[in-house]
């Protein structure tokens, strides 16, 4: 039997890109998703909505409900999972998705961009882990996991757009912080990916020819899913890159999640 079967698992962003896969890789084992994300209406450059979403993970084998959520709000996220936990009786699975990113250098980062980051990244990081854990302290296994990077101190990862990249090390310093705080009762891991993904964003930035050089968003769902699967009392406080879970897991060849195998691959930010 899966080790995910009946487990619930709240993701935050999860109406496309990683936060939809990791939710159909899970529901793949049967598990409950909560759909947790803003996009209600379909969006004219994005594709998905929570329902769409919602519809692809029961066609996948899972149980989803959506929930339209904006992490920047405390009433918005505490709604969300009473509703979750009175349609699924718990919360095993905490994933910290939803992001907000821009790559400007100070002086053309607007306030409303930046409090956008803040806001999005890392107070809503913390916003839904304090709304999650006393919930996920009554699960057998709970995780959270936040899709964020290494906490890197090379100044070459703060100098081009300085705020972002406050905004997303402030995740993986509540998985620093949160991980000491609830050692061997809730793990708190991050997980990055080595190489750019195939996402809205990555189009966004970069084009089709990004895109080609980019891992599908595969990837971090099947490095999510085995994360998940471990003892929370001993794997929590990692920061994990996806390539290097999957080699644990026994899988070296990664051919099969690029997006072109002939292109070379584009590293990500914050890993040096």
């Amino acid at each position: 039997m899966s080790r995910l079967r009946n487990k619930t698992l709240f993701i935050t962003g999860a109406s496309r890109g990683i936060g939809k896969a990791i939710a159909l890789r899970a529901a793949q084992n049967g598990a409950n998703v909560v759909i947790a994300a803003k996009t209600a209406e379909p969006h004219p450059k994005l594709p998905g909505t929570i329902y769409t979403a919602a519809t692809d993970i029961e066609e996948a084998g899972g149980k989803a409900l959506a929930v339209v959520v904006d992490v920047r709000f405390e009433d918005s996220v505490k709604a969300a999972v009473a509703q979750a936990v009175e349609t699924f009786g718990g919360i095993d699975i905490l994933v910290n998705n939803a992001s907000a990113i821009s790559l400007t250098p100070t002086t053309a980062t607007t306030m409303k961009r930046y409090d956008l980051m803040h806001h999005v990244n890392t107070r809503g990081t913390f916003l839904c882990s304090q709304a999650c854990i006393p919930h996920l302290a009554k699960a057998d296994n709970p995780h959270v996991l936040n899709l964020s990077p290494p906490l890197n101190m090379n100044p070459r990862w703060f100098k081009n757009h300085v705020a972002y990249t406050m905004a997303k090390y402030g995740m993986s310093m509540c998985v620093l912080g949160m991980a000491e705080e609830y050692r061997g009762k809730i793990a708190f891991n991050a997980l990055w990916p080595r190489t750019t993904i195939a996402t809205a964003a990555i189009a966004m930035i970069g084009g089709d020819p990004l895109m080609k050089r980019s891992r599908t968003p595969e990837i971090i769902a099947d490095a999510a899913h085995a994360i998940f699967c471990r003892p929370a009392a001993e794997c929590t406080g990692n920061f994990f890159i996806d390539d290097e879970v999957l080699e644990e897991e026994g899988l070296a060849d990664l051919d099969c999640y690029a997006v072109d195998p002939s292109e070379t691959l584009s590293p990500d930010f914050f890993l040096d």
